[in-house]
C-alpha cells in the first residue's frame, strides 16, 4: 500500500510539473471582464500580527526574516500549504491600513517571483484554485497603486494558474479539494479577459462534483462538519459569481446548496458553532452564518439525523451525536473512532466536547485525537471502537451501527445506538441510550455491554479468560470544554461544572463503576498549544453477559430556565508583539 502510495504521489508532481510546463504558453488575461465581491473573511488579529511578521499556519508560529512568508524554512508539509494557499490574504484584507496593503503586495510578488514559474509545492488542483479565489477577491487591494509592469505580471500569473488549473482539476482527490479547484476555475473563467471559453466546462464540472459527492440528505463522505461547511462556502460563492455575472447557475449547483444548507442547521449547536467530528473544527467565525445567508434556502424543521448525526434539542440545550460508522475510503485517512459519542452545549457555552482533530499539533496528536478515548463516549481500555492499519492513516476496521432508534416521548427525546465495534475483539455489542428533557435541563444515559449471541458469548469468555478478566475493563468519558469549571462533589459521588454563563451543572451515576475527574485536552485549530481541561471518568469492568452504568447530566434546581449570558469567550493564545 505504501509503494503504491508513493508512486502515485511521484506521478502526480510530475504530471503536475509538465500541466504547470504547458500552460507556460497561455495568453495572459487582459483584465477583469467582472470581480467577484470579497467574500472569504479574514481575523483582524491575525493581520496584525502578520504585519509584524508573526506568521500563525497550521498551527506553527514563525518569524519571517526580511519580512517575507516565502523565507520561512516550513516546520512541515500542511504550513507550505497554509502559505502557498494564501488564506492569509484575507486576515491582511480584512486589517485594511496601508501597512496591510504593502504587506500582501510584497508577499504575491514574491510568489510571482519565486514560484510563479511553476516551482515549489503550491501548483496542486486544490491550492492553485484557492489560490485563485483570494487573488481575485483582493485584486483591489493587490493591484492598487502598483505599475504596469507589475499588472501585467500579476495577470500573466493568474492565467498560468487558471490555464494549469484547466489541465489538473480532475486530479485532485474527490470532496472537498476538488470542489476547491472547480471554484477557482470559474472564478477565473467569469472574471478573467480572455479566460471565457473555461466557464462552460468548469461550470459543468461543477455540477457534476456535486451530483457526484453531495447526497441526497446533503452530506459528503468524509462526514467532517467543518468540511461540509466549506463545500457550502465555495458552492455560495460560485453561484454568486455566475449571477452576479449574468450566468445561469447550473440546477445541480443549486440543489447541492438546497441540501447543505438544512444539514449544516442540524449540525450547530446551541452557540452557532459546528459539532466537531472526524477532523472538523467549529469553523471559522462568522463563516457558517455567511454561507448560510447566501445559501438563501428559507430554514425549514431542522432535521433530526443528518449526515450521520442525531441532533437532540431541548430549551437552550443541543446534543449532537455520532450515530453513524466512520466514514470509508479516502475519507476514512481522516476518520475518528467517535462512534456514538456527543457534544452538549448550553446556550452560549459548550460543555461536554470531544477533544478535537489534533491536526495542527503535530503527528502525534493527529494520531491520538482519532482514538475512541479522546471522544465522550465509552471506551475499551486501550481498544477503539474502530481501529487503524497498523502502517497507515486508513482505518482496517471500522465500527457499524447495528441499531438506531429514535423517538419523542413525555419525558423528552430518547435515542437509542448499538455498535459492534468489540464484537470481534471481546464478543461485546457496545449500546447508549439518552434522553434530553424538552426543557434541556436534564440529558440521561444508558451505556451497556452485552454479550447478545451464544458465538459472541463464548468469545467473551474465551478473552476473559485469556487476560485472567483484564479485557472487560473500560471507561465511559465525558470530556469537558476548558471554560467548565469542575469539582468533585458530595463526597466523590457527583461532578459539579459552573459554566461561565453561571449556570451550574451536576453529573452523577448509578451502577458499579469509579466515578473519577481527570486532566484533558481541548484540542483547538488557532492556538499554540492544546488548551488544559478536565474529563469526567466512569471506570468500571465487564464481567458477565451484561454490564449497564446510568448516568445524568443536569442543571442544578436553582439554576433559572434562562440565563443573560454576556462574558466574552477566552482569547486566542498571545502571540509575541
Amino acid at each position: 500500500m505504501g509503494s503504491t502510495s508513493s508512486t502515485s504521489k511521484r506521478f502526480d508532481r510530475l504530471a503536475d510539473r509538465l500541466a504547470v510546463l504547458a500552460a507556460r504558453g497561455a495568453r495572459a488575461a487582459g483584465g477583469f471582464v467582472s470581480q467577484p465581491e470579497p467574500r472569504s473573511i479574514g481575523q483582524l488579529t491575525r493581520g496584525r500580527q502578520l504585519v509584524l511578521g508573526n506568521v500563525l499556519l497550521a498551527g506553527h508560529l514563525a518569524e519571517a526574516p526580511g519580512g517575507s512568508i516565502w523565507d520561512i524554512a516550513a516546520p512541515d508539509p500542511a504550513f507550505d500549504r497554509d502559505a502557498h494557499g494564501f488564506g492569509w490574504l484575507d486576515d491582511l484584507a480584512a486589517l485594511g491600513t496601508k501597512e496591510a496593503k504593502a504587506r500582501a503586495q510584497a508577499w504575491t510578488w514574491d510568489w510571482i517571483a519565486k514560484f510563479g514559474g511553476g516551482r515549489g509545492p503550491g501548483w496542486t488542483p486544490d491550492l492553485t484554485g484557492r489560490r485563485i479565489i483570494r487573488w481575485v477577491h483582493h485584486a483591489t487591494i493587490l493591484l492598487s497603486g502598483r505599475d504596469k509592469v507589475d499588472s501585467e505580471a500579476f495577470y500573466r500569473s493568474l492565467s498560468r494558474q487558471s490555464a494549469y488549473l484547466a489541465r489538473r482539476w480532475r486530479s485532485a482527490a474527490e470532496g472537498l479539494p476538488r470542489f476547491e479547484a472547480l471554484t477557482g476555475l470559474v472564478y477565473a473563467g467569469i472574471s478573467l479577459i480572455g479566460m471565457e471559453a473555461l466557464t462552460g466546462p468548469a461550470t459543468e464540472a461543477l455540477a457534476a462534483a456535486c451530483e457526484a459527492d453531495v447526497d441526497a440528505e446533503g452530506g459528503i463522505p468524509t462526514r467532517n462538519p467543518e468540511e461540509l461547511l466549506d463545500v457550502l462556502t465555495l458552492l455560495t460563492w460560485s453561484a454568486s459569481a455566475m449571477s452576479e455575472a449574468g450566468q445561469t447557475v447550473p440546477p445541480a449547483v443549486q440543489a447541492a446548496i438546497t441540501r447543505i444548507a438544512p444539514a449544516l442547521r442540524a449540525l450547530r449547536h446551541a452557540d452557532g458553532e459546528l459539532a466537531r467530528f472526524h477532523g472538523g473544527e467549529k469553523g471559522a467565525e462568522g463563516r457558517l452564518d455567511q454561507a448560510l445567508a447566501l445559501a438563501a434556502v428559507r430554514a425549514g424543521a431542522t432535521p433530526a439525523i443528518a449526515m450521520g448525526y442525531a441532533r437532540l434539542h431541548g430549551g437552550r440545550t443541543t446534543v449532537i451525536v455520532d450515530a453513524s460508522a466512520p466514514p470509508g475510503g479516502r475519507a476514512a485517512e481522516t476518520a475518528h473512532a467517535s462512534t456514538c459519542a456527543f457534544e452538549l452545549t448550553s446556550g452560549r457555552r459548550p460543555v461536554v466536547v470531544n477533544c478535537g482533530s489534533g491536526l495542527s499539533f503535530g503527528p502525534m496528536w493527529r494520531l491520538a485525537a482519532r482514538a475512541t478515548e479522546c471522544h465522550s463516549v465509552l471506551a475499551m481500555d486501550r481498544v477503539s471502537s474502530s481501529r487503524l492499519y497498523p502502517t497507515g492513516e486508513a482505518l482496517e476496521h471500522r465500527a457499524q451501527v447495528t441499531a438506531t432508534r429514535m423517538t419523542t416521548g413525555s419525558e423528552g427525546t430518547d435515542l437509542y445506538l448499538a455498535h459492534d465495534g468489540w464484537l470481534r475483539t471481546h464478543g461485546l455489542t457496545a449500546s447508549r441510550s439518552l434522553t434530553l428533557s424538552h426543557d434541556g435541563r436534564r440529558l440521561s444515559g444508558v451505556e451497556a455491554l452485552t454479550a447478545l449471541k451464544a458465538e459472541a458469548r463464548k468469545r467473551f469468555e474465551d478473552v476473559m479468560t485469556a487476560t485472567a478478566m483484564a479485557a472487560g475493563r473500560f471507561a465511559v468519558r465525558f470530556h469537558l470544554h476548558p471554560d467548565v469549571d469542575a469539582a468533585l462533589d458530595m463526597g466523590g459521588a457527583a461532578v459539579s461544572m459552573v459554566l461561565r454563563s453561571g449556570e451550574i451543572w451536576i453529573f452523577r451515576s448509578s451502577g458499579a463503576a469509579e466515578l473519577a475527574l481527570e486532566p484533558s485536552a481541548y484540542l483547538e485549530k488557532g492556538r499554540l498549544h492544546p488548551r488544559p481541561s478536565l474529563q469526567i471518568v466512569l471506570r468500571g469492568e465487564a464481567r458477565g453477559f451484561e454490564t449497564r452504568i446510568g448516568w445524568t447530566l443536569a442543571k442544578a434546581k436553582d439554576t433559572p430556565l434562562a440565563i443573560r449570558d454576556l462574558e466574552g469567550v477566552e482569547p486566542e493564545d498571545p502571540l509575541p508583539d
